[in-house]
């Protein structure tokens, strides 16, 4: 298995594609952005390794969004490879123009209920304008958690992880001994993968991503394969440590409201994060979004309209916390 660094300047940074290429089959997990560079660079590495897109057999995708899925449509034109993703990603990944609409008008609706101001959605809109599956969308074959396929002496079982995106999946393989995983973007090594925001469709985001987050670290992987930059050697600590920033966030949300009293989702996304631009002004109110409404369902914080506010005794045991951390149960 050979892990390809692709470039991509936005979110997490640079991509992570892996090839597999020592059987029968020619394999891809993942295919970086649809921009010219990053085919390019796609292409210069499957030619060190003797292969082109017309030779790649199948193509297994983590989750729906671009910056892993660009390039799965032309590498299927030019090779006919299988493409696979979850069943709730596979609209958007093969394009389906209902879905994409579905989706934007959730997001419309939350920008309004999240207090999203009129000038900053207008730049959200025009930062995401034509995003989509490409110029070509690929065709697709869905997966199942649970389901596993063999090649090049690997099986990978399919684990569905939502929280991300809402098809999100990692997979897992065992191989001399070592019990590993390909996590996309469930389990980074540098940024923690924003929730909320990233994927509007995903209900109980924080908590189905907390969920994810205790899976691998029980799980004790000897190491994870992520969506971007480097391997990570320790998953277990690396999924705690996420499951531990949360608190920390939650912790965080709850004292915004404590000092601000009664507000908007926007209102505590700015106490957090401050001015956001670009794909942040979506991914900062998401993030809160999705802490407030985890912890209205854990009864520490009420909401009327689009406003939250903490629950009676709630301020007192924030302030008193020994340390700014407040405890999440998923």
């Amino acid at each position: 298995m050979e892990r390809i660094s692709l470039t991509n300047a936005a979110f997490e940074g640079d991509n992570n594609a892996y090839l597999f290429v020592d059987g029968p089959e020619t394999v891809l997990v993942d295919t970086g952005d649809g921009a010219a560079t990053t085919r390019e660079q796609l292409e210069s590495a499957l030619a060190d390794h003797g292969v082109g897109f017309a030779d790649v057999d199948r193509i297994f995708l983590t989750h729906w969004h671009g910056d892993h899925t660009g390039l799965a449509g032309p590498i299927q034109a030019e090779s006919g490879a299988d493409v696979y993703v979850h069943a709730r990603d596979a609209p958007l990944v093969e394009g389906d123009e209902d879905a994409w609409s579905a989706m934007h008008d959730d997001q419309n609706a939350y920008f309004d209920q999240w207090g999203m101001p009129d000038d900053k959605q207008r730049a959200l809109r025009e930062r995401m304008a034509g995003s989509g599956p490409g110029d070509v969308a690929p065709e697709v074959t869905t997966f199942e958690d649970g389901d596993t396929f063999s090649f090049d002496g690997y099986e990978l079982r399919v684990v569905h992880t939502s929280g991300h995106a809402d098809g999100l999946c990692i997979f897992e393989t065992e191989r001399d001994g070592r019990l590993e995983v390909f996590s996309g973007d469930a389990l980074l090594p540098q940024y923690t993968p924003n929730v909320g925001g990233a994927d509007v469709r995903v209900e109980r985001p924080l908590e189905k991503y907390l969920r994810a987050l205790r899976h691998i670290a029980d799980a004790d992987y000897d190491r994870a394969w992520p969506g971007h930059r480097d391997p990570i050697d320790d998953p277990t600590a690396r999924a705690e440590s996420i499951i531990h920033h949360h608190e920390e966030r939650a912790w965080n949300v709850l004292d915004a409201l404590r000092r601000k009293g009664p507000c908007d989702t926007w209102t505590v996304s700015d106490d957090l994060f401050g001015d956001l631009e670009g794909i942040h002004i979506l991914h900062g109110p998401g993030e809160s979004y999705a802490h407030l409404e985890h912890l209205e369902r854990a009864d520490a914080v009420v909401r009327t309209g689009t406003e939250y506010r903490l629950a009676d005794g709630i301020s007192e045991q924030v302030e008193e916390a020994d340390e700014e951390r407040w405890e999440l149960t998923y």
